[in-house]
């Protein structure tokens, strides 16, 4: 066993320090170049607009969701331990520079999310009666590519519906246990009769899940931030100097103690950045994919709002709670802090709000994991009907492999499963990063017709449903100015 941990580190470290930074760096700047950086004149608008859209309670037919719906299901996934546990690790190990890194990628992550969003509602598929869609769907309508579509899901499933499962699923039993003193097993008992609720619901539950607890938790999350911030004030203005002197100069942080290069900074920056976010990695599509949008880049505009709140938002907020509380401390060598970066947070809200600091950051965490855990199922079950062709029978025997691998998760050390989830979503990130370099065209067109049609004043993408085969009902197909999307019933 130790040997594999070995091979499996090894591997991880060569995914992610060096053949995932250039590869999903390299994505994003290609891509905000090819679109005409629409970070800085797209965001915002999307922004008010999907706020408008919540005012008015937007409703949509069975088997879509809603844009903000479809949102509240990426950032479900999204956000996660690793927005929290995970950015105070790159902060411990790469110094508060880290921070700036990490909002460059995000930077350039929201034109890699863009495209990953619109490629998704173009190619996606209705099987049995619902819409379902994500890298695997593009990759074969797409790049033609069925054996690498094929792999690609069936990664996906083993990553997000069965690893992903059983860390979050641990996150949470020990997080709550620990907080507030509840036996694990009880904890398991309750969250397998949650989770199983939940997903018994179908996508209608899932979607109303996510566009309730995400917005809520994540609120709670920040403000709590703010009021560490703001108890704090006097070092802000020195925390928001180290991280810039720290992304150039780390070595002038705690007078060179921390040991660390920029190299370094950039590296754990970049790849904490990419990994909370997902931007390139393949999972969010399958939300955004299921949207009921007028046009598919008003969806890939939606997508981004999706990094601006888990990177600028929440990331930055754990940065924040770290530096200005003083839980870090750039006078101990990055090697020490790292070994302590899973408690530097909770011990930043206690300074602020004693023992209920950690538990409320507690709370926090196991709705953040219990969120992921639903996100990343349903991004796995649009790939559990890709390879099985939608038969409910299969999604039924998914559903219960799903809460047997979070019973087995909370009962478990996590350490491994942890780096099995590293080694497995950067392998799923690479064949779509393959798919978005090569369908880059497809992506630019979309956006050229959207900014066609708002100059007409009119920004419908309709579909026009055409049955190919009405004597067999099998397959038919939805046309729109020579761009199908495949109907398999």
């Amino acid at each position: 066993m130790e040997g594999l941990r070995a091979l499996v580190g090894i591997i991880n470290s060569i995914l992610w320090d060096y053949v995932l930074i250039f590869a999903l760096m390299g994505i994003g700047i290609f891509m905000t170049a090819r679109l005409g950086f629409p970070q800085f004149s797209r965001l915002f608008p999307a922004l008010k607009k999907m706020i408008i859209a919540v005012i008015k309670k937007e409703k949509t037919e069975e088997g879509k969701m809603t844009p903000f719906q479809a949102l509240s299901t990426a950032v479900a996934a999204q956000v996660g331990t690793g927005n929290v546990v995970g950015v105070a690790t790159a902060i411990a190990s790469g110094g508060p520079g880290a921070a700036f890194w990490m909002l460059v990628s995000a930077f350039f992550g929201m034109a890699t999310i863009f495209s990953e969003a619109v490629l998704a509602q173009k190619y996606r598929e209705i099987r049995n009666g619902q819409l379902v869609g994500g890298p695997a769907y593009y990759i074969k309508n797409g790049l033609k590519s069925k054996k690498l579509a094929a792999i690609f899901a069936v990664i996906a499933i083993l990553t997000l519906g069965i690893v992903g499962t059983m860390v979050q699923s641990n996150s949470i039993a020990i997080s709550v246990s620990s907080a507030f003193h509840i036996p694990v097993p009880v904890v398991t008992i309750g969250l397998a009769i949650i989770v199983a609720l939940i997903l018994m619901g179908g996508m209608g539950r899932i979607a109303s899940f996510a566009e309730t607890v995400v917005p809520l938790m994540a609120g709670a999350y920040i403000l709590g931030s703010i009021l560490i911030i703001l108890f704090n004030l006097e070092n802000f203005i020195p925390a928001i100097k180290s991280i810039f002197i720290g992304a150039f100069k780390p070595q002038a942080i705690g007078g060179g103690v921390l040991g660390i290069t920029i190299q370094q900074t950039m590296r754990y920056g970049m790849a904490r950045g990419l990994f909370s976010n997902e931007a390139g990695m393949g999972s969010t599509p399958h939300s955004h994919a299921v949207a009921d949008t007028k046009h598919p880049a008003e969806q890939g505009f939606t997508a981004m709002i999706g990094v601006f709140i888990s990177t600028f938002l929440i990331c930055i907020s754990t940065v924040m709670v770290n530096l200005v509380s003083g839980s870090y401390d750039g006078t101990i060598p990055a090697s020490e802090m790292a070994r302590s970066a899973n408690i530097m947070t909770q011990n930043g809200f206690m300074s602020g709000f004693g023992t209920f600091g950690a538990m409320f950051l507690s709370v926090c965490l196991s709705f953040f994991a219990l969120t992921t855990i639903v996100g990343w199922y349903f991004f796995a079950e649009s790939n559990v009907k890709f390879v099985f062709n939608g038969k409910s029978s299969t999604i039924n025997i998914f559903k219960a492999i799903v809460i047997v691998a979070l019973v087995v998760g909370c009962l478990t050390a996590a350490d491994f499963v942890w780096e099995l989830v590293d080694l497995s979503t950067g392998i799923l990130a690479i064949p779509n990063i393959i798919a978005l370099l090569l369908l880059s065209k497809d992506v630019k067109d979309i956006l050229d017709d959207y900014d066609e049609k708002v100059k007409r004043g009119n920004v419908y993408w309709e579909y026009e449903y055409q049955n190919l085969d009405k004597e067999t009902s099998k397959k038919k197909s939805v046309l729109r100015k020579g761009l199908s999307t495949t109907i398999i019933k």
